[in-house]
């Protein structure tokens, strides 16, 4: 694993303009914060694990970081080239160093093109004077490196599992050779058994290729289990950042402290007598978030500084960071 950083982000904030419905042509669109003033870097090699609920802003922020939506302010500096100062086509050279693999297999794959096409596209679409021969032996390399026997090349998304489907996504990702792979929720449509596969097989990638990881996920389990590092998400705004062993033996924030209480525990009599914290309440809109701590209205701690002043990213131990005003 190298040492270095390969991908920077600094203060990076993404907000949408919502508009309801029977507002009036003149009435001015409200600010949805999906992503609030995030920070972190990435060296090669590393595997950075993004956790929260559902509308945090983890899936806002992956797409923001390879600009498939646009940013309010800040960096995404990946190996010194600030992306979201450069216009598309200066992008393009850098696109290839960073790739995606989605949540949905089947739906991310044209179901009009063949596997083999599929994996090939982005080849194609980087490097159009490669020729031909060079292409298929690229696309049978990638084809063994996951799993997948070549000569299924001309077959068609439908005709494949999820599982497969999902491996059939990671070969298109990987047939470029990128530097970093965003893994936008690359297992949650996928059985268990299934889950596993897809995950040790990104690892052993991972390991061949020395590649960077950002891997978003629900199952706090399947995090922990391939990343270096994880970070929390709460209403668009980052509430802990540290090493993945780390986060799961001294959690301090109360809501990553919540979200670790709710994994099961392979232990029948540990899994019965466990501390189960609950998170009080709905979670609010980010239209209109608390001020203050985002999660004082759910948190049992929460006292009158949470509502009148944001709590500062402070390092409480090496390599861990966490933003509330009275983390243990």
């Amino acid at each position: 694993m190298s040492n270095h950083a390969i991908l920077e982000v600094k203060n990076l904030k993404v907000n949408f303009d919502v508009s309801s419905e029977g507002d009036m042509p003149w009435t001015k669109a409200k600010k949805l914060q999906a992503v609030n003033d995030i920070s972190f870097s990435l060296n090669a090699g590393e595997t950075l694990g993004i956790v929260g609920e559902s509308g945090c802003g983890k899936s806002t922020l992956a797409r923001a970081i390879v600009k498939m939506v646009p940013a309010e302010s800040g960096e995404v500096v990946w190996l010194g080239n600030d992306l979201l100062g450069l216009s598309n086509a200066e992008t393009r050279p850098y696109r290839k160093q960073i790739q995606m693999i989605f949540q949905d297999p089947l739906a991310s794959l044209n179901p009009r093109m063949n596997i083999g096409e599929i994996i090939a596209e982005p080849l194609r679409t980087h490097y159009p004077k490669t020729p031909e021969s060079d292409i298929q032996a690229r696309v049978s390399d990638v084809m063994s490196k996951v799993g997948l026997l070549d000569n299924l090349m001309n077959r068609y998304p439908h005709e494949f599992s999820g599982g497969q489907c999902q491996r059939i996504g990671i070969a298109r990702a990987l047939i470029l050779k990128p530097k970093l792979i965003i893994c936008d929720e690359p297992v949650s449509a996928l059985d268990v058994s299934i889950q596993a596969q897809v995950v040790n097989l990104l690892m052993d990638l991972q390991e061949e290729m020395d590649l960077a990881l950002i891997f978003i996920a629900h199952d706090l389990s399947v995090v922990k289990h391939i990343s270096t590092k994880i970070m929390v998400l709460y209403l668009g705004n980052m509430v802990e950042l540290a090493n993945s062993e780390d986060i799961y033996k001294s959690p301090s924030h109360p809501y990553t402290q919540a979200l670790i209480s709710a994994v099961p525990i392979p232990d029948p009599s540990v899994e019965k007598n466990k501390n189960l914290i609950m998170i009080e309440g709905d979670l609010p809109s980010p239209i209109n978030p608390p001020s203050g701590c985002v999660f004082r209205t759910r948190c049992q701690k929460a006292q009158d500084i949470c509502s009148q002043d944001k709590p500062e990213f402070k390092e409480v131990s090496s390599n861990h960071e966490v933003a509330c005003h009275f983390n243990d």
